[in-house]
This record gives structure tokens, sequence and C-alpha cells, in this order.
């Protein structure tokens, strides 16, 4: 469930847009809602510990790979 955060800011006499949305936009950024909106943007699963590992191999053997065939002239 996700918590809608609202900011309000009144606009003062004699206040000129600009100034405003100046203001707007400073207090948005203290409250730290943008940073957790990007935060909250894209999820990633967390994977499991064997995954990573396994994946980490696959890399490392393919690196190898790669390296051996340079050094043979094949790619």
């Amino acid at each position: 469930m996700r918590s809608k955060m609202t900011m309000e800011v009144k606009k003062r006499a004699g206040e000129s847009t600009s100034s405003l949305l100046y203001r707007f936009s400073k207090r948005v950024q203290q409250s730290g809602i943008l940073r957790e909106s990007k935060k909250r943007r894209s999820y990633h699963r967390p994977i499991n510990r064997n995954k990573r590992r396994l994946s980490a191999l696959h890399r490392e053997q393919k690196r190898k790979e790669f390296e051996r065939a340079k050094k043979l002239g094949l790619s």
C-alpha cells in the first residue's frame, strides 16, 4: 500500500509565481519525497547468495574464454 505524501505551499501577498515555485521545489527537496519516489520507482527482487555466486563464476569463465580466444586470434 502506498502512502500519499502531500506538499502544500501557499502564495504570500505580493509574491511572484517564480518565487513560489522556488519555495515549493526547495521544500520538496528538503522533505526527501523525490529521493523516496526515485528509490521506489524500480524494485529489484533480491537474488539469493547461491545464484549470485553461480553468476559470478559464469562471468569469470566467459571472460577467460574471451581472453584465450583473443590470444589465439579467434576474435
